[in-house]
């Protein structure tokens, strides 16, 4: 019988074969200073372009001072126990029927995170005759909550319309068998390459095929839409998601989720969600704060207006300099280049210590082998002076990049991994 931890100690992974060269500065980096546009890294201020803090209300002044006061009259212990136990207040439900009411809900429901909230309402949505179909390239919190379904399951090509539906043609023709439904998953926005995805499309297919709608709005909220309502709204569809799903750690820069529709619905996830029926209520301070950040977006429009300032200065600046900003039509900026991982190791550790851009690097197993992608957040905090440092660093490191000059720094990388 085999050690259970012999393929750990064989086998890294395809990431951990690089932490001792990758952690703590490509992996696991220490940032510091107040969350805004410009941080320290290593002790020298970058500019910040990896915090998912779309409307700059991390360290908002009005925010702050909520936060330290629900904290000071509250702890961070209050409520105690779960929700169906001791852990319910007037402010769950007062902050539950806001949210319910901004993105166009009958009801919505708190959660206490937006990954295992995300894993436990597809379980809870779900039965084994039910069959799920879902984008292949959805968020880890998606593809872990399908791997709890223990009915069928087909995935459809990204954002490929035509895929769906061929895949709900198996997915209808199997259900009249196991007598179940039929739940297809998409996003609001896919958080790696910041393409929406096509929710008009997805539900102009309910006109043929039987189906109910969840979406993971998690970049949409609070950044798309005429009000910010998400993705949903600004494609004209938010009537025909059923469940609909964000999270409070982007444009409301907290700690929380919720999900939202039908009454009936809501009010049977609630007494079927493993993940909050079994774990401790959020925290009063973060329902406070939710509240805040909540009115916030509400009622001063002009925090989405200069993020999309933002936004839209660097997309069409890296576009007019001929980056490769694939089909973005979010916030989400990738900028996709192509080298190998120690190349993009030489690249980052340029762009950071020597043009003083922080942005995140992502690799294979991610991205295909061969490609490098650099991913920008902009937040409202930005400045267009950031921006056109930022487009100035990108020409340098594309033309070190091709010149070779990438290939010749990782050679060293290279040699101290055997490689």
């Amino acid at each position: 019988m085999k050690d259970l931890f012999e393929k750990i100690y064989r086998d890294k992974g395809p990431l951990g074969k690089w932490a001792s060269q990758a952690e703590g500065y490509f992996v696991f980096p220490k940032l510091e200073g107040e969350i805004s546009n410009r941080m320290k890294f290593q002790g020298k201020e970058v500019i910040t372009w990896s915090i998912n803090d779309y409307l700059g209300l991390a360290n908002h002044p009005e925010v702050r001072k909520v936060d330290a006061e629900a904290a000071a009259q509250y702890g961070s212990a209050y409520p105690m126990g779960a929700r169906m136990m001791s852990g319910h207040t007037d402010l769950h439900e007062k902050l539950q029927n806001e949210l319910a009411a901004f993105v166009k809900k009958e009801a919505a429901y708190l959660l206490n995170f937006g990954y295992q909230g995300m894993v436990s309402t597809i379980d809870a949505l779900v039965s084994k005759d039910d069959i799920i179909v879902y984008d292949v390239d959805a968020h880890a919190c998606i593809i872990d909550g399908v791997r709890l379904h223990m009915g069928k399951r087909f995935t459809y090509k990204h954002n490929d319309v035509e895929s769906l539906e061929k895949n709900l043609e198996r997915a209808s023709k199997m259900a009249e068998q196991t007598g179940g439904g039929i739940l297809v998953i998409s996003e609001g926005v896919f958080g790696m390459r910041g393409e929406q995805g096509r929710l008009k499309e997805i539900v102009a297919l309910k006109k043929k095929f039987n189906f109910r709608l969840f979406v993971d709005d998690a970049h949409g909220f609070g950044t798309l839409g005429a009000t910010g309502a998400g993705a949903g709204e600004g494609q004209g569809v938010q009537d025909d998601i059923d469940v609909y799903f964000a999270t409070f750690a982007k444009s409301l820069a907290s700690t929380g989720a919720f999900i939202a529709g039908d009454k009936e619905i809501i009010d049977y996830l609630k007494y079927n969600l493993r993940s909050q029926m079994f774990a401790k209520s959020l925290q009063m301070q973060l329902v406070v704060g939710a509240l805040k950040r909540l009115d916030m977006l509400k009622t001063m429009p002009e925090l989405k207006a200069k993020l999309w300032e933002n936004v839209n200065a660097l997309q069409s600046g890296l576009k007019a300099r001929g980056f490769d900003i694939g089909t973005t039509q979010s916030c989400v900026t990738p900028v996709y280049l192509k080298g190998s991982i120690p190349e993009a190791m030489a690249l980052v550790k340029d762009l950071r210590e020597n043009y003083g851009i922080f942005c995140s690097i992502v690799v294979y197993p991610v991205i295909p082998k061969g490609m490098i992608l650099l991913r920008l957040i902009p937040t409202a905090t930005h400045t267009l002076e950031d921006v056109n440092e930022t487009l100035a660093a990108f020409e340098g490191i594309r033309d070190r990049l091709e010149n070779g000059t990438y290939k010749r720094l990782s050679a060293a990388v290279m040699a101290a991994m055997g490689e």
